[in-house]
């Protein structure tokens, strides 16, 4: 019995594999001879970059995980230093809105910035159907922690969304303090912080495509 899981197991993981191959080629045609970017990489990037967060932070709450915001915080470091020269690696329609604002990124336009927050949106939905559908199609609600309202919810996601995006601007877009070695993991880490300072008062979700995949 153990030996033909052990056959189902390696099957999948080729399967996981193969996939990997046609997405790297998706968003790096210019590995292939192709030219770099393009709104089909920019897109694809930005749709699996979310679609893994999202997918992580579903499964450790379904799962009841003691170390959910480290787990998420990885997912989304892995996710940012992949894909980070394809699309920047937003993955977070507030984010996207906050580097839109700040003026400072001359490839992102007002209609490339819908496109990507669209695509953030269909990969937060698209993991929340994966995640309910290996729990059986269980999943769960947004909403306020035991005891919390508008007020503390609006109060806590409103100041950990900006550390986030200020973060981001800094270390990511700014031309005098970016980091280009250790960025990924500075705006990992504005997931630990949140996740653990708030996770009980709202969830600690600091991205509308995270609120929106759960809500869906």
């Amino acid at each position: 019995l153990g030996f033909g899981w052990c056959i189902a197991y390696l099957v999948f993981e080729m399967i996981g594999a193969v996939l990997a191959a046609v997405l790297f080629k998706v968003v790096r045609p210019e590995d292939f001879g192709g030219e770099k970017g393009g709104p089909a990489a920019e897109a694809t990037s930005e749709f699996l970059g979310t679609f893994m967060l999202v997918l992580t932070v579903g499964l450790n709450v379904l799962g009841k995980s003691t170390g959910g915001a480290f787990s998420i915080a990885a997912s989304l470091m892995c996710m940012i230093y992949a894909l980070g020269n394809v699309s920047g690696a937003h993955f977070n329609p507030a984010v996207t809105v906050a580097i839109l604002a700040s003026g400072r990124c001359q490839g992102l336009s007002p209609a490339k910035a819908g496109m990507y927050v669209g695509a953030q949106l269909v990969g937060g939905i698209a993991a929340a159907f994966t995640y309910s559908a290996i729990y059986h199609g269980d999943s769960f609600k947004l909403g306020p922690g035991a005891g919390r309202g508008y007020v503390e919810v609006a109060m806590a996601e409103f100041v950990f969304t900006f550390v986030l995006c200020y973060v981001v601007l800094c270390v990511a877009v700014s031309t005098t303090t970016n980091n280009a070695t250790m960025f990924g993991l500075a705006i990992g880490s504005c997931v630990t912080v949140g996740g653990n300072a708030i996770g009980a008062i709202s969830g600690g979700s600091l991205n509308p495509a995270v609120s929106f995949g759960i809500a869906a």
